[in-house]
Order: C-alpha cells, then sequence, then structure tokens
C-alpha cells in the first residue's frame, strides 16, 4: 500500500514559513498585499477566491476583493488590472480562471505587471521559468507538487518522470520544473493523444498527473512503487453520497494506491499546497517591490 502523501500538513509547515516571513517583513513596514478579480458569478470560482481571501487574513496578508459582474466588458477588467498595477500597497494580482466568454483571459495576463504576477502566468515569467531565473514567479500549482516531492525525500535527480497534461498552468511549468538544474530529472510529457500512454507511464518513477480527466491514470499506468502526484479534481456524480456527487482525481485512486509507492489523495494532496505556495509568491512580490 503507497504512502499517503499529506498535502494539508505539507501546506501548514510553508504557511508557518510564511507567518515567520510576514512578520520580518513588517517589522521593516511592509505588510503584502494580494488582489484577487473574480469576472462573474462560477460558484466553483467563488469558493476558491474566498479560500484565498481567508487565507490572507490569517497570516495578516493585507487582500482585496474585486467582484466584476458577468457582464463586464474586457476595457473595465483591464482598467481594474491597471489601478492595481499603480497601488502600492498590492504587490500581488490573479483574475480568477475561467472568465466569461467575452474576457480575453490571455490579454488580461499580459496586462499584468510581472512583478505582481503571483500566479506565474505573464509570459515574462514563463521565461523566467525556462531560463531557470530565480527572480520569476512559478506558477503554484506544480511548485507545490516539488514541495510534495521534496517533504517525502523522492529523489528527482536520474529519475525518470512522465507529466501527463501539457497545460501552461500545470504540465508545462511541471516539466520545467522537474527538469531544472538540481532537480535533474528525465522528462516526458505526454498528453491523452499520446500512443501507449500506458506503457509510457510505467517507465516513470514520476507520475505527475494533471490531464483533466477523472480516474483516468489507472493500476496498469503505474509501474510498482512509484511515485504518483494527482494534481485532477474533478466533480463526478454518485448517488450514494448524501451531495449526489463525489471529488476524484485524475488518478484512479483506490487501484493505483495499491501499486505506487507514494500517492497523493484528492482532496487533500496538491490542493492545499496551490494556495500555500500563492502565500509564497506574494511574499515574495512584497519582498522584491518593498
Amino acid at each position: 500500500m503507497a504512502t499517503i502523501i499529506d498535502g494539508k500538513k505539507v501546506a501548514a509547515e510553508v504557511l508557518s514559513e510564511c507567518s515567520e516571513e510576514i512578520a520580518e517583513l513588517k517589522s521593516r513596514g511592509i505588510t503584502p498585499g494580494l488582489a484577487v478579480v473574480l469576472v462573474g458569478e462560477d460558484p466553483a470560482s467563488q469558493v476558491y477566491v474566498n479560500s484565498k481571501v481567508r487565507k490572507c487574513a490569517e497570516l495578516g496578508i493585507h487582500s482585496e476583493k474585486i467582484i466584476l459582474s458577468k457582464q463586464t466588458t474586457q476595457e473595465e477588467v483591464l482598467e481594474t488590472v491597471a489601478r492595481l498595477n499603480a497601488d502600492p500597497a498590492i504587490h500581488g494580482i490573479l483574475v480568477q480562471s475561467p472568465p466569461p466568454p467575452q474576457i480575453d483571459e490571455e490579454a488580461i495576463v499580459r496586462a499584468i505587471d510581472p512583478a505582481k504576477d503571483v500566479d506565474g502566468f505573464h509570459p515574462e515569467n514563463v521565461a523566467k521559468l525556462a531560463l531557470e531565473d530565480p527572480t520569476g514567479f512559478v506558477p503554484c500549482t506544480p511548485a507545490g507538487c516539488m514541495r510534495l516531492l521534496e517533504a517525502v525525500g523522492v529523489e528527482t535527480a536520474g529519475a525518470e518522470a512522465v507529466v501527463v497534461g501539457r497545460s501552461m498552468i500545470v504540465g508545462k511549468p511541471m516539466a520545467l520544473l522537474l527538469m531544472a538544474r538540481g532537480s535533474d530529472a528525465t522528462v516526458t510529457v505526454a498528453h491523452s493523444r499520446t500512443k501507449n500512454l500506458a506503457e509510457v507511464c510505467r517507465r516513470a518513477d514520476i507520475i505527475v498527473a494533471a490531464v483533466g480527466i477523472p480516474e483516468f491514470i489507472r493500476a496498469d499506468f503505474v509501474k510498482a512503487g512509484a511515485t504518483v502526484i494527482d494534481v485532477g479534481i474533478n466533480r463526478v456524480e454518485d448517488q450514494s453520497t448524501k451531495r449526489g456527487y463525489r471529488l476524484c482525481g485524475d488518478v484512479a485512486y483506490d487501484e493505483v494506491s495499491e501499486k505506487a509507492g507514494a500517492i497523493t489523495p484528492v482532496p487533500g494532496g496538491v490542493g492545499p499546497m496551490t494556495i500555500a505556495l500563492l502565500m509564497k509568491n506574494t511574499i515574495k512580490a512584497a519582498r522584491a517591490i518593498g
């Protein structure tokens, strides 16, 4: 049976570090500030935004929650971003994804000051990640995955890693982090259209599943003893539960946990790490901007 990688515990350790760093910044008269912009009323996005704002309050980070109607224009969102770029009390800006269809999300990301892009999605920060420039911001979820691997003592140097998924949010930055100097893994980026995907995955010492398909990674994808990081969070119908649905990852947890050496659960694995690393990035921005 696999070792369960406790994301809540590791996130708590990261947040404890954040508390110490915030205290040090405040002693110098700097209070980190994070602005979260939500366009529309998507229930899942509201939950995410509220959890980020709540975590800021717990840590003593100044936060500004901006809710814009789902009819908001592109120009209005850009004006909001411009105001936040110019606000010295705000060190980090994120616009919650996904926005309504009339909003060009890529243009919004490009409008955010790269020094305040705590999501790490601006092209300048993407380039810094590829160049291994430590002054950039690393996307929070892949950074959290790396911290989980470190926490359970997974040796990445020389390991064969397969990242299933190629998004700019998780898959591509995850691959860059794993292959970077210091991590030194040999990385294959696969996806739902990869031929013989199960065979490709079975070579891996480390599998990172970020494909967005419920329970896509099955036991026959995993070699015995491999470490499996499940980034997915999916809502699937389940009439046996009170809510009528259950949450699951991109990995078929019950069967894979019998074969893997270590595995993240869903929920309670990668999810808590994402917010913890967002706080870390906000503190980093505050330290750099001052």
